[in-house]
């Protein structure tokens, strides 16, 4: 399958990737040409009713506020007709449109990007001046919409106090940006801007993943926990009485110091947890099985007439010959790596490369699992 084009203005990757990736802005004008959205308004409304769906809702008036879905039809259609805005997260796993545009951006690897998420804000509409942690493209929609920026300095934004969201305190902005439907802005992490709908509109967030320290160091001592330490009795012959029964003594501290000293891990195992780490879907998805599943026999005569589609929640990532799904980890043989990659790389293949044992049977099981689809080709 050819590789889809990214929308970066006649960009290459690579020029993009070494001049504008986590170092300046770029606006590209017309990024998707008469583009007019992805969602209807009756649709994205239905969705930020679901229960597995994740939403907020802004409003900017008197002051900011912020509630969680679901959201009832009822109440949105209730609300004023300026100053809030709706988020819904991982549009891309309800809306094929919106996963076809998350492939567009994976010249930046699988690994690292996120989801896409829509905006849809009537006039006044906004999440105030903040800067996010990880970078961004914002794909304008219908409608259009103010961008202001600010560049990040020696130290970090000041937020305001009280806050329900984190807004930058004091924001001055640099430059000034109307977005129309088709245009787009690439922001690095740290940036602070503002975006503020000039009349109804909606914009498409595509994320990236950017774990911190501390989340990626307590997932790591959560796989090596899981993994097993060392164990051992703790000892202390030669113990004196306590002249202060309440104080900490040295040899406990040193006993501690040399247990926790043997925690260690070698790279592969650090490998092994990234590969299930960044394969791990979202808490809130859910897979859904075939209802009627084929038999393997009957699996087998269709996968060769078919096309395999990986589902839009399904996280899969490789490292030579060990495949990384929906955070489980499995080596498989050489011969079946590369049509594995290819699945990997692509989301899709034809069935017959994959029609082979092993192969056949793993597929087949991630079948079962809803991991996959397959499509009659024509």
């Amino acid at each position: 399958m050819p590789a889809l084009t990214p929308p970066l203005g006649g960009l290459s990757p690579k020029a993009f990737l070494g001049g504008y990736w986590q170092k300046r802005p770029l606006l590209v004008r017309q990024a998707v040409p008469c583009f007019e959205g992805l969602i209807e308004k009756r649709d994205l409304f239905t969705l930020a009713g679901k229960e597995d769906v994740e939403s907020r809702l802004v409003l900017r008036s008197p002051d900011w506020q912020v509630a969680s879905g679901p959201f009832g039809r009822r109440h949105l259609s209730r609300l004023p007709a300026t100053n809030w805005t709706l988020l819904v997260n991982d549009l891309n796993l309800h809306c094929k449109a919106a996963d076809a545009l998350l492939r567009r951006f994976s010249f930046a690897s699988w690994a690292r990007l996120d989801d896409v998420m829509i905006s849809f804000a009537v006039p006044g509409g906004g999440v105030g001046p903040h800067a996010d942690s990880y970078d961004v493209f914002l794909l304008q929609g219908r409608g259009r919409r103010r961008w202001r920026l600010m560049p990040p300095g020696r130290r970090p934004f000041s937020l305001l106090r009280e806050a329900p969201l984190k807004l930058i305190a004091h924001f001055r902005p640099a430059e000034e940006m109307t977005l129309d439907p088709g245009d787009m802005l690439y922001l690095p992490p740290g940036w602070g801007h503002e975006g503020t709908a000039l009349e109804t509109c909606e914009t498409y967030s595509i994320g990236f993943r950017a774990p911190g320290a501390t989340e990626l160091s307590t997932a790591f001592l959560d796989f090596l926990h899981e993994r097993g330490f060392a164990d051992g009795a703790y000892s202390d012959p030669g113990r004196k009485p306590a002249s202060h029964p309440a104080r900490i003594d040295e040899h406990l501290l040193r006993e501690a110091g040399r247990t926790l000293a043997k925690i260690r891990w070698t790279d592969g195992e650090a490998a092994e947890f990234m590969g299930r780490y960044l394969s791990e879907p979202k808490q809130q998805v859910v897979f859904e099985p075939p209802a009627r599943p084929l038999s393997p026999q009957a699996f087998l005569r269709s996968l060769r007439v078919s096309t395999v589609r990986v589902d839009p929640r399904t996280r899969m990532l490789f490292r030579a010959q060990r495949i990384y799904i929906n955070g489980a980890s499995l080596r498989v043989e050489r011969r079946s790596a590369t049509a594995l990659h290819e699945l990997a790389d692509d989301r899709e293949i034809t069935g017959a490369r994959l029609a082979r044992q092993p192969t056949a049977d793993l597929i087949y099981d991630w079948y079962r699992a809803g991991f996959l689809s397959l499509e009659k080709n024509r």
